[in-house]
């Protein structure tokens, strides 16, 4: 099942628009395919979270951020197969993601 697919089956009655914008960040990036769901959602959180940053503040990233967010959501839902792991993951992405703001 594709990571758009997924998240599709897990979100119920998600904004037509988010689905879309996760369905064109896949397609954009054939090269998280092969990826968990968890680093797949990691990685496009990751990326959108740079648009966001790199834009200015306007309406159309608005959409970037709430997929940012989705994404980070959808991640741990699908680490949530492992519990034991939750802890370290969630720091590590404390830390990937504050990384993208001491860049700035």
């Amino acid at each position: 099942m594709t990571h758009a697919a997924w998240a599709e089956s897990r979100s119920g009655e998600a904004p037509p628009a988010l689905a879309q914008r996760l369905r064109d960040i896949f397609a954009a990036h054939p090269e998280w395919d092969g990826l968990p769901h968890t680093d797949a959602f990691l990685n496009a959180a990751e990326w959108l979270t740079r648009r966001v940053l790199e834009s200015e503040a306007s309406r159309p990233v608005a959409l970037d951020l709430l997929a940012a967010d989705a994404c980070i959501t959808f991640a741990f839902e699908a680490a949530a197969d492992d519990p034991a792991s939750l802890g370290e993951r969630a720091a590590a992405t404390q830390a990937r993601l504050s990384s993208l703001i001491a860049r700035d």
